[in-house]
């Protein structure tokens, strides 16, 4: 079974629907998405409808920070990134799509498989894994969940970063290649950050996602061209910050 995980899509149409596309080519046979659909980009309606409808076939969806804020903006006007959006993105959701967003969970298992958005240590609290230290909090944590777990996806943190213990060492961090299958043995514990599809920040403008071969034990890191230009105009036709728009030409 091939499982893609999608994380930080952040209202790109364009690019969630390249990523679907790509996964589908490669065999996925099941969706998850690790939450963060909306923020920042100007379809997030569209985005959200797309994954309720593949929510509906199976796919599994969790809930990310931006989700949250969508669903409860701030009542005054906010200059933090995150929030800046956050009351335009209200106001273009429907209740039924709103209430959807709030009931996802924040973590989903299946047997050595645990998906969380942020770090499993305290998922409500959108800690980020962005090293060997925050990587190692959040395994504990996924151990306390279940000692049976052995591979932990999330996203948050828009960069796609594999951590995994060493022999007789603590964890390590590997900066995967894309598009090359990396062995995942059960023997060891991983813990794995998948990219943004809809915001990469690591200088490049290809959408990114993960594929998990549940049975030959490989994860894949995957880059996707997508057409970036027009989700940029897209966001300055809604009269968003323009900031949002330049950053994703920028892959930043």
């Amino acid at each position: 079974m091939k499982l893609a995980l999608l994380s930080d899509i952040h209202s790109n149409i364009q690019a969630l629907n390249a990523c679907i596309s790509d996964a589908r080519l490669r065999g996925a046979t099941q969706f998850a998405f690790v939450g963060d659909y909306v923020g920042y980009g100007a379809n997030p309606s569209e985005v959200v409808d797309k994954i309720m409808a593949m929510v509906d076939e199976g796919a599994v969806a969790l809930i990310g920070n931006h989700d949250a804020l969508a669903c409860h903006p701030p009542t005054a006007p906010s200059d933090v990134l995150g929030e800046m959006t956050a009351a335009w993105t209200h106001d273009q959701l429907s209740p039924a799509q709103r209430l959807f967003l709030s009931s996802r969970p924040y973590t989903w298992r299946d047997g050595s498989v645990l998906l969380v958005h942020a770090s499993a240590d305290a998922p409500d609290r959108w800690h980020y894994v962005r090293d060997e230290r925050s990587a190692s909090q959040s395994l504990d944590g996924a151990s306390k969940i279940s000692d049976d777990v052995r591979y932990v996806f999330g996203g948050h943190v828009h960069r796609q970063t594999l951590y995994y213990h060493g022999t007789g060492r603590g964890l390590l961090a590997f900066e995967p290649t894309a598009g090359a299958a990396i062995p995942v043995p059960a023997h060891r514990r991983w813990i794995a950050t998948i990219g943004s599809v809809g915001q990469p920040r690591d200088g490049r403008t290809d959408a990114m996602y993960a594929l998990f071969d549940r049975t030959k034990a490989q994860l894949t890191f995957a880059r996707v061209p997508y057409d970036y230009g027009a989700a940029a105009d897209a966001i300055r036709a809604a009269g968003l910050p323009p900031f949002f728009a330049d950053r994703l030409l920028r892959g930043q």
